[in-house]
């Protein structure tokens, strides 16, 4: 005799998979921030909902599909530190969720010089 014993259905929010990919990029070398844009405040203040900042996801049963808006350190080579961002995401979600990812897209909305600021007050060379 055999049983099959159904266990029931598990659905991973998409915030869920959202804030794990935002956590992966922003431990990314080169990532200053996320991006959160104008639309995603206004969705926010809309729905009262903790969008996450820079983060959309599509995630299906087994899928999901994850689009990044960041700014890179200033001296960073961008195309280098996006490929390092993709790997990143990808395999933090696909570790954590069990979902495959099918792409991660990225958008660069700015460059930040606020470290080579800090570095800068931090030189003891430095005429203060």
């Amino acid at each position: 005799m055999v049983e099959e014993i159904q266990t029931g259905n598990i659905r991973i929010s998409d915030d869920v998979v959202a804030t794990i990919a935002g956590l992966a990029a922003l431990e990314t070398p080169g990532i200053a921030a996320m991006s959160g844009g104008i639309s995603e405040g206004f969705a926010k203040r809309l729905s009262g909902k903790n969008v996450q900042r820079g983060v959309s996801v599509e995630v299906g049963q087994v899928e999901a599909a994850v689009d990044l808006r960041v700014i890179v350190l200033y001296g960073s080579k961008i195309q280098d530190v996006c490929r390092e961002l993709q790997l990143n995401v990808r395999e933090a979600v696909e570790n954590m969720t069990g979902l495959r990812i099918v792409e991660v897209n990225v958008k660069v909305e700015g460059v930040s010089f606020k470290e080579d600021e800090a570095a800068a007050l931090d030189d003891p060379t430095r005429v203060k």
